[in-house]
């Protein structure tokens, strides 16, 4: 997931990948699917207190802001850029179903842009306004479902209110306090060359860390999502296998209290039989016909 929070973003490479083909075993399904994908759940009640429209409207002048300076300083890629035009074909196959979780979603002004950074973050403000840094992308070399799966689980984030039920709990007076004790671009991710925004975002919370309830949620949304959008959310094993790789097994010090990969890992493999069968649909096959996923392989230094 302010720019909102995941566990997906604001990395900073720690160590080599070795090249590698991954591959995503079809998973037993022991169990029939009983739903028709993820349950939804009621939006939290915390959300009330951070001025709804407005908390919206604030995230969506602090993304234009983001996007003009990084413009400003040629960080911006440009609308022709073959990155820029597959992320936004990949969130035109997702947005149409987005409004499963968030009605309100159908009037968002979405938006998706990149920006050349050589961190791995991404993140979808309250309000639909998404982006991809150029990093996530080549040193985790994302296939489009790998793409789908951090889209999804960022657009998760906004669609459940994350921010704002995080805000309506009081978080706000949290944030001075931790931008005062760690660096800026420790705890954000955020890239000073890009934008000094973001400084703002956090100091009005549009950028709050998130509960390990609200990464596990965006999880498993985010790979409903994008197997709704024809996805294979087997992808997000392997995507977490990657993050893996580039830590070492570690997780960064901002992540120290959200799910652990492994953790992850087990929940999403737990949720396949709810998600798979929607993929399948797309695909008009049945579960047992779907080949096994294969991802790229992994960027080196």
């Amino acid at each position: 997931m302010t720019p909102t929070r995941s566990t997906l973003k604001r990395f900073t490479v720690l160590a080599s990948l070795c090249a590698a083909t991954a591959f995503a075993p079809l998973p037993a399904l022991a169990q029939a699917v009983v739903q028709d994908g993820i349950q939804v759940r009621p939006l939290s009640s915390s959300r009330i207190f951070a001025g709804g429209v407005d908390f919206n409207e604030q995230s969506k002048q602090q993304y234009t802001q983001l996007v003009n300076e990084a413009k400003e300083k040629n960080a911006l890629v440009p609308d022709g850029d073959p990155q820029v035009k597959r992320l936004r074909a990949i969130a035109q196959r997702i947005i149409p179903f987005a409004t499963r979780w968030n009605e309100a979603a159908a009037n968002w002004n979405w938006q998706v842009n990149l920006l050349n950074s050589d961190q791995v973050n991404a993140f979808c403000m309250p309000g639909g306004q998404i982006a991809f840094y150029s990093g996530i992308i080549t040193k985790l070399n994302l296939t489009d479902d790998e793409v789908a799966i951090v889209m999804g689980h960022e657009i998760s984030h906004a669609l459940r209110e994350h921010s704002q039920a995080q805000a309506g709990k009081g978080n706000l007076a949290a944030v001075g306090a931790k931008l005062a004790g760690a660096g800026l671009s420790a705890w954000l991710g955020v890239d000073p060359s890009i934008t000094s925004t973001a400084t703002n975002m956090a100091a009005q919370g549009v950028m709050l860390k998130f509960s390990r309830d609200d990464e596990r949620e965006a999880d498993l949304i985010g790979m409903d999502l994008a197997a709704r959008a024809g996805f294979d959310p087997r992808a997000g094993v392997i995507l977490w296998q990657k993050m893996a790789a580039l830590n070492k097994g570690a997780p960064p010090e901002f992540l120290s209290t959200h799910p652990s990969g492994k953790d992850r890992i087990s929940q999403m493999n737990s949720h396949m039989a709810q998600v798979l069968p929607l993929y399948a649909r797309t695909r008009g096959v049945s579960v047992n016909e779907l080949p096994a996923y294969r991802s790229n392989a992994v960027a080196s230094r």
